[in-house]
């Protein structure tokens, strides 16, 4: 049997330690994107964390998904795991700069891999595509409207791209994160805070911050054999809040 692949995007943020060990566990040869991988520690480091995983020095959608096929001759998943700092501006204060950096991370370039895996996945008549989102623009957060409508992009595109590609056995999911533990959003520093900790803990029914494991082991099923009618879903992991 061949082994299935999968690619993961800002692989050191966000969720992707997680999901990348969880589906090498599965049995994936997984590719990892992130910027910091120029640098032969970084790639060292995160290869180290599982067998089956590898740290690639490409960074575009094109030079990626080429490198994998040429590897291994298919693509099995697309993990886009996008992460980007949630910029706190009133709309009076937004300007152009961080509103565009903040599409280019988190829409443009979800979009261009999700379009790059697209094309060889058609040909082969199945595969499944994950985003990794935020479910700050299902509940919406007052002063990060330039985050939630990012968010909300992908979300949005998920619908979409479901009706597209599900007559080509294409699945297409986001799993909208919130209040998940991580480097990028909550990361252990903020948490150590007894004041900080308790004004983010009030807010969530479930009364802690979930764990990346929990988003990767729901990643794990969507991708998985028992995960294929399922599409065009975007879920909420955010322990009740949304």
């Amino acid at each position: 049997m061949t082994q299935p692949t999968a690619i993961l995007t800002d692989a050191t943020h966000f969720v992707g330690d997680a999901i990348a060990t969880r589906l090498a566990a599965e049995g994936y040869a997984v590719y990892a994107v992130d910027q910091k991988f120029h640098d032969a520690e970084a790639r060292t480091a995160f290869e180290a964390l599982a067998d089956g995983i590898t740290a690639l020095t490409e960074q575009s959608a094109e030079d990626v998904v080429a490198h994998v096929e040429s590897a291994h001759g298919r693509i099995d998943v697309l993990a886009s795991n996008d992460a980007y700092p949630a910029i706190r501006a009133s709309i009076d204060e937004i300007t152009t700069v961080p509103l565009h950096e903040t599409f280019e991370a988190l829409v443009f370039k979800p979009f261009a891999f999700a379009s790059e895996v697209a094309k060889r996945m058609k040909p082969r008549g199945e595969g499944k595509i994950v985003f990794l989102t935020s479910a700050a623009p299902l509940n919406g957060l007052p002063n990060y409207a330039m985050y939630c409508a990012a968010r909300g992009a992908m979300n949005a595109a998920v619908k979409a791209l479901a009706k597209e590609l599900g007559p080509f056995n294409i699945q297409v999911n986001a799993i909208a994160p919130n209040f998940i533990a991580n480097p990028d959003y909550f990361p252990p520093e903020l948490m150590a805070d007894p004041d900080k900790a308790s004004k983010i803990l009030k807010n969530i029914p479930l009364g802690r911050l979930g764990k990346p494991q929990e988003v990767a082991g729901l990643l794990a099923q969507l991708v998985s054999d028992d995960g294929g009618f399922f599409t065009g879903q975007v879920i909420a992991a955010s322990g009740g809040w949304a």
